[in-house]
């Protein structure tokens, strides 16, 4: 009924390797969008000056959305099966069909043949995470458990952190046509083309690490294996749930965009938003008739459970702010480059890892409510600080108070997760996992969404008071002792680009002060997840599922999952 007790050493060694499948989804999350000025470079069709037409950039845009998309539409069918068919064989087939996809997106020799194998990879990774995190929550027990999942969370978010260090490092560090020609394998030849640029090996770095977590899996897992209930797949709600969530996160990303160079945006995103609607009662319409559905709305009776989605997707969003609000700061306010860029994100991811790390060990001590809310504490003040941020600020200063915010951020991720699973039970810790992943990656589209749309409106506003309303609008900006001087003389640029810095200062302010106070919203469903729970170990659960059983008729199932899920100290 349980996985066979393994040794201490085999557990970890599976840990591992789980934490570098989990590893390798976040950083291909990052990593892509270094590489994609070079791909557009390589695959794009220019226009008359070089440069990528605006309907390839609007096309290449998937090379990153199709992934997102990919990914997020695969976590809760790989949450389902996960639960039904075992996590061990799920996760070594996510590993191939990422590998597979890896390989093929280095090999694509045009965007859509780019576009398909991050499709595929998407869905390897979008298995990987949450696979990962039920697996982990069947591998240890007791007060183990939480410090598994913590180290899930941090290398989920380590990958991401990593990404724009690796790309950059690959796109400057690799000379892969200088190595050809001088091995005698000229440009036009197949070898040639599947190996240069550069850039092909921002998504062939996968393979090799790929296959070397794979073998360790396979072997360090032999003989193990989640418990497996035999139950069909319900692939009528899955596909409507999937239908759900994507059309859910394309209307998402159509808020704000002005222009589609077809349809009308406003008219597609409200036909999304009814079909998004519409499947989502269905699946929970289906959910309570069925006794096995694809998603369980049940799962939502249960206040920790709730209270973890709810947290997940509220400081979501705070984070895409943080990380798009962030890196426009750096760029538009501060007029950093690419290292500062870095530095600047780079802080926030290896602070939220770091965070996520910390809390594994933290919730061994102290309740799932007080780590909870001393991150949402955090966040909220760094949101704060960030709403204070003026052009005179430095880098070093936005990079500690981006760390703080992420080190507030990854202090939440254990606890939401582990109140998820255990409020869950055993039988549902892959959907369980799932949910709160995806609920967290809604949030942050909606984030991303709402800062863009905001963003633009607010950019149009300032051009039109600059050039369309009056075409000598910008005099009214700079200083009087510069409006004879032409548009593009050096001084009148400075002091334009002096205002604008100010203006997008302002402008973020406000988007600051919005995630901060979702942040606040969170920490009513932060303070529900619970204190403190007797965690307890597989032999002890069953020696109780008996007792039950014995007492009141309770199935062997029912009771582990009611025990471990629910008795408080």
């Amino acid at each position: 009924m349980y996985p066979p007790v393994m040794s201490r050493f085999t557990a970890w060694s599976l840990l591992a390797v789980f934490g570098i499948g989990v590893f390798l989804a976040g950083l291909e999350l990052m990593i892509t969008a270094t590489a994609l000025p070079s791909i557009l470079l390589d695959l794009a069709i220019t226009d008359q000056i070089g440069k990528p037409a605006f309907s390839e950039l609007r096309h290449a845009s998937w090379i990153i959305n199709g992934y997102l998309l990919a990914y997020v539409v695969a976590m809760p069918l790989a949450g389902r099966l996960a639960d039904v068919w075992g996590a061990r064989r799920l996760f070594l087939t996510a590993l191939v069909v990422f590998i597979v996809g890896s390989l093929a997106a280095g090999r694509g020799q045009s965007i859509d043949e780019l576009i398909a194998g991050r499709v595929v990879q998407g869905f390897g990774g979008g298995v990987l995470v949450p696979v990962g995190t039920a697996a982990a929550s069947h591998l240890f027990e007791g007060h183990s458990r939480p410090r598994a999942l913590g180290i899930i969370g941090a290398l989920t978010f380590l990958g991401m952190a990593a990404g724009p260090f690796l790309g950059a490092a690959i796109l400057g560090g690799i000379d892969v046509g200088g190595g050809l020609d001088r091995l005698g394998i000229p440009a036009g030849t197949p070898l040639h083309d599947a190996l240069a640029p550069a850039w092909r090996w921002v998504f062939y770095v996968n393979v090799p690490i790929g296959l070397i977590a794979l073998f360790i899996a396979w072997a360090a897992s032999h003989g193990w294996e989640t418990p497996r209930r035999h139950v069909g797949i319900d692939l009528v709600g899955a596909i409507v749930w999937s239908v759900a969530l994507a059309a859910a996160l394309g209307a998402t990303t159509l808020i704000g965009v002005a222009d589609l160079g077809g349809p009308d945006p406003l008219q597609v995103g409200l036909a999304l938003t009814a079909v998004a609607v519409v499947a989502t009662i269905l699946t929970v319409i289906r959910g309570f008739r069925r006794s096995e559905p694809f998603l369980d709305p049940r799962l939502f009776r249960r206040p920790a459970f709730t209270s973890a989605a709810l947290v997940s997707l509220l400081t979501g969003y705070a984070f895409a702010t943080a990380i798009i609000g962030g890196a426009v700061f750096v760029d538009r306010v501060l007029y950093g480059g690419p290292n500062d860029q870095r530095f600047a994100l780079g802080s926030l991811a290896a602070a939220t890892a770091l965070g996520a790390l910390v809390s594994g060990f933290a919730v061994r001590v102290l309740s799932l409510r007080l780590v909870t809310l001393v991150g949402l504490l955090v966040c909220t003040v760094a949101l704060a600080l960030m709403a204070r941020w003026t052009p005179a600020v430095s880098i070093v200063t936005v990079a500690l108070v981006l760390g703080s915010f992420g080190l507030g951020f990854g202090l939440t991720v254990t606890p939401r997760s582990t109140a998820a699973v255990e409020s869950a039970g055993r039988a549902s810790f892959g959907m369980a996992s799932a949910i709160v992943t995806v609920a967290r990656m809604i949030g942050m589209a909606v984030g991303v969404s709402v800062l863009t749309a905001y963003g633009s409106t607010q950019i149009d506003r300032l051009y039109d008071r600059l050039f369309a309303v009056d075409p000598e609008g910008w005099k009214t900006v700079i200083p009087a002792d510069l409006r004879d001087r032409g548009l593009h003389d050096g001084l009148v640029v400075n002091a334009l680009e002096s205002w604008a810095a100010n203006e997008a200062s302002g402008i973020l302010v406000g988007m600051f002060l919005a995630a901060g106070v979702v942040t606040v919203v969170a920490i009513p469903p932060g303070l529900a997840l619970g204190g403190r729970t007797r965690r307890l170990s597989a032999g002890s659960i069953a020696s109780a599922v008996v007792a039950t059983a014995e007492a009141g008729g309770t199935s062997s199932r029912d009771g582990a999952d009611e025990l471990e899920s629910t008795i408080p100290l």
